[in-house]
């Protein structure tokens, strides 16, 4: 049985994506107030978008890792099962952040996020084998990525009366999210491309180096000139 055995499931995702992007009665950046006289089921599809919207199209640093994690080798069970190790460590470290166990400070994490950006693009440039040990290089930048993910969903704020709820939701949209990014990537880009003789040279070393030099860019204004 294949991964996805049906291109309709991959369809599905990508319009579920779509559809959470659509404007809804409460605004992208609800105030806690405003949550805590809603039912579990709303307050759930509140934080679901909202973790959603923070991949796409708020989070150009996280796409750029997702594309970076995708285009070294981008069988989709392969990818599929470096991002759920990315999901797994950015929700251990956003739970723990959440709930005051770890206060990880955003003028360090920043720039760490955007060294692992460059790290893994680097890496697909150096490289032409998935190596076993890119699974553990993700999972740990997933947890580095979590932190990120705390500071965004600090200045939001979760209700008190639906915490758990709310912070599941918002990792379950994130990961809905990554997967739409790593669909997208495999529709324009790995089916198409990636048997071809020329992958490597013309699409994966290109668009690495692109994402490599952005991650710098990144490093240096988060570390030198953030406000």
């Amino acid at each position: 049985m294949s991964f996805f055995p049906k291109h309709t499931c991959l369809v599905s995702i990508l319009f579920l994506g779509i559809a959470m992007l659509i404007p809804q009665q409460i605004i992208a950046h609800p105030m806690t107030d405003a949550l805590a006289n809603l039912s579990r089921t709303d307050v759930a599809i509140v934080y679901l978008k909202l973790g959603y919207k923070h991949i796409v199209p708020l989070g150009v640093d996280h796409i750029l890792f997702v594309i970076s994690i995708f285009l070294l080798n981008p069988k989709l069970k392969i990818v599929i099962w470096q991002a759920t190790a990315f999901t797994i460590a950015h929700s251990i470290t956003l739970g723990l952040a959440m709930y005051q166990i770890i206060t990880p400070p955003a003028y360090i994490i920043e720039p760490i996020i955007a060294l692992s950006i460059m790290f893994v693009a680097i890496e697909n440039i150096i490289t032409d084998k998935l190596k076993p040990a890119r699974i553990i290089i993700v999972f740990v930048f997933g947890l580095i990525h979590g932190m990120g993910f705390a500071s965004a969903l600090t200045e939001l704020g979760l209700p008190k009366n639906q915490f758990f709820t709310s912070l599941i939701t918002f990792n379950i949209g994130v990961e809905l999210g990554q997967i739409t990014i790593i669909l997208l990537a495999w529709f324009l880009i790995g089916k198409w491309f990636s048997h071809k003789l020329w992958y490597r040279k013309r699409i994966v070393i290109p668009i690495s180096l692109v994402i490599a030099i952005i991650g710098l860019y990144w490093t240096v204004e988060r570390t030198f000139f953030a406000t």
